[in-house]
Parts: C-alpha cells; sequence; structure tokens
C-alpha cells in the first residue's frame, strides 16, 4: 500500500483543503499527517510544542509520516516543515509528491497572524517569508508535479490535480 498522492507545500499553500478535494474527486481516504500527529499526542500541534519542544514534535511527525507512506492509500497531506528531515525527503521521493506552491502574500491571507502556528507566534509575514525562502528548494527537491495556487480556487485547484495525477496513472499503465 502507499498513499495515491502526498500534498507539501507551506503554510497557507491550501494542502488540507485541496487534498481533502482531490481525494474526493478520486473516490479514496484522505489523511491530513498533523490531525493524526494531534491523535497519537492526545492534544492539539501548540501544546506539543510548548509542552514537549519542536524536536519532539518532528520526531512524532517523522515516525506519522513514516507510517503513513507505508500504510495509508489515499491522499496524504504533510505539515510545511514535515519536508525538513532528510529521511523524510528520501521517503517522499518514492511516492506521486504533489507540491503546491503559494507566494509570500497569498499564504499570509490564508494563514491570518498565525493563529494555532507555533512557528508563526511571533511576526508571522517576516517569520512565514523566511519559511518559504528555507523550504521552497525543498519543495521542489520530492516534488512528482508543482502546482501553483495563488489567485485559485480550491475547486479549480483540485480538479487540475486530480487530472494530473489521473494521467500520471494512464501513462504507467495503472
Amino acid at each position: 500500500m502507499a498513499p495515491r498522492a502526498v500534498f507539501v507545500g507551506a503554510p497557507g499553500a491550501g494542502k488540507s483543503t485541496i487534498g481533502a478535494a482531490v481525494a474526493e474527486l478520486l473516490g479514496v481516504p484522505f489523511a491530513d499527517a498533523d490531525t493524526v500527529i494531534e491523535q497519537r499526542a492526545g492534544k492539539p500541534i501548540p501544546e506539543i510544542f510548548i509542552d514537549d519542544g519542536e524536536d519532539a514534535f518532528r520526531a512524532l511527525e517523522r515516525e506519522t509520516i513514516a507510517a503513513g507512506l507505508e500504510e495509508f492509500d489515499g491522499v496524504l497531506a504533510l505539515g510545511g516543515g514535515a519536508i525538513l528531515h532528510e529521511g523524510t525527503r528520501e521517503l517522499l521521493k518514492k511516492h506521486t509528491v504533489v507540491y503546491l506552491s503559494v507566494d509570500l502574500s497569498d499564504a499570509v491571507k490564508r494563514v491570518g497572524l498565525g493563529a494555532g502556528r507555533p512557528l508563526l507566534a511571533i511576526n508571522p509575514r517576516a517569520t512565514l517569508k523566511y519559511l518559504l525562502d528555507q523550504r521552497r528548494p525543498l519543495y521542489a527537491e520530492v516534488a512528482t508535479h508543482t502546482v501553483r495556487t495563488d489567485g485559485r480556487e480550491p475547486a479549480d485547484i483540485a480538479t487540475e490535480v486530480a487530472a494530473l495525477l489521473t494521467s500520471t496513472d494512464d501513462a504507467a499503465g495503472q
């Protein structure tokens, strides 16, 4: 078993929203790695950061993603920082990965002032810019498909991604 597709991208790119819509279009289940992490930890991600620290969160994130990549057969959305770990990037190279690209202005509109996002708690705009600059090459490194999301409606993006995934399957003879 392997995910049908794995979504990566910065906060505000639309991984959860578009991932769920693509899963529905393809008739497969959807999972958000951050939600799975919260279920496993028994508390929200901001509390994991506060109570246990970012290192503990990242370790739990790596375990959750590795299990999902092995056991889940739907559409899987990863948290924005999941690609920071080299081992996770190596695992992703064996899967169909959709990188949802977003520019700073759209990302800021979508995430607001970072409520519920521990890394954006202080100076969200500057922090988000830094995260985008730092992570873009890593998202691109693991991407099978890159889809721009700026100024677009989620339904349009989902339709495009589903078509990409279907044409990839057709080309692979699946």
